[in-house]
């Protein structure tokens, strides 16, 4: 997985996300960079170079969705227990 790598427009500093410690640019606009989470005075001065990718899954595959046939289609069993 990529790390966050983001440009603060009003200094023009780059930072790049380390997972457990905030980085910022000490510029009047405060870019802050934590993990994941991305903040500042003003977003519209931060531009992202990198991000993470997030992976869709389409959909089920036929394969799958024939198991999922299948197991809707099976039929409950009742234990009987002998009660004293």
């Amino acid at each position: 997985m990529e790390k966050i790598k983001v440009r603060c427009r009003t200094c023009g500093k780059e930072l790049e996300a380390n997972s457990g410690k905030t980085y910022s640019c000490g510029c009047p606009n405060m870019m802050t960079i934590r993990g994941s989470n991305v903040s500042a005075v003003n977003m519209d001065d931060i531009v992202f170079i990198n991000s993470y990718k997030k992976t869709v899954k389409e959909g089920l595959t036929d394969q799958d969705m024939q198991w999922q046939e299948d197991r809707r289609k099976r039929k409950v069993r009742r234990l009987d227990f002998e009660v004293r």
